[in-house]
């Protein structure tokens, strides 16, 4: 019997033991780390999503707008011009060395405000344009933020500025980001 009693002791101890220690691994298993999850990297193309998205086009019409408004204003200092020039051309001749120079002075003063009042209007315009994209890049922003956490991104890129030479389709989330911005935009102007 007491072969009896020794096996079982033996086994009720190690039996035990197992308890003991599963019961002492327990919480540590629970916190080890898992399995790592992939990790969802997106990409947007902004050129696209200026291009195609209400706000992008809009910006785009208002700017071609000022545009026709600024060419209108070159366009009349270019008939002034062309006037002064026939003018000269045709009566030059017939006008005094001193009124020759006088004319002559006044079509390259003029050919000279025509010309910086072109570089004024261009940089005018490069400044809009710059403007109208930063304030599309702000509200932008929140709307990166959403679709990244609605969609699980760890983290988004644009494209050209990352330097992406490669991003498969389905990481491509610019068109997720135009309907989330025109929804957005339809909303905010309700």
């Amino acid at each position: 019997m007491s072969g009896r009693f020794t096996d079982a002791t033996v086994v009720g101890a190690a039996l035990a033991g197992l308890v003991a220690l599963a019961w002492v691994l327990t919480p540590a298993l629970a916190q080890a780390p898992q399995a790592p999850q992939a990790t969802r990297i997106g990409y947007v193309d902004l050129q696209r999503i200026l291009a195609r998205s209400q706000a992008g086009v809009q910006a785009r019409e208002q700017l071609e707008k000022e545009k026709v408004g600024m060419q209108k204003q070159l366009d009349g200092h270019k008939v002034e011009l062309d006037k002064l020039r026939d003018e000269l051309e045709k009566k030059g001749q017939l006008l005094s060395a001193d009124a020759r120079r006088d004319k002559q002075d006044q079509l390259e003063r003029k050919l000279r405000d025509a010309q910086r009042l072109a570089g004024d209007l261009e940089k005018e315009l490069q400044r809009k344009e710059q403007n109208m994209g930063a304030k599309i890049l702000r509200e932008l922003e929140g709307i990166f933020t959403r679709v990244g956490k609605e969609k699980g991104y760890v983290l988004i890129i644009e494209r050209r500025q990352a330097g992406v030479v490669y991003g498969a389709p389905d990481a491509d989330v610019t068109e997720e980001v135009i309907k989330a911005f025109d929804d957005e935009m339809r909303k905010a102007k309700k």
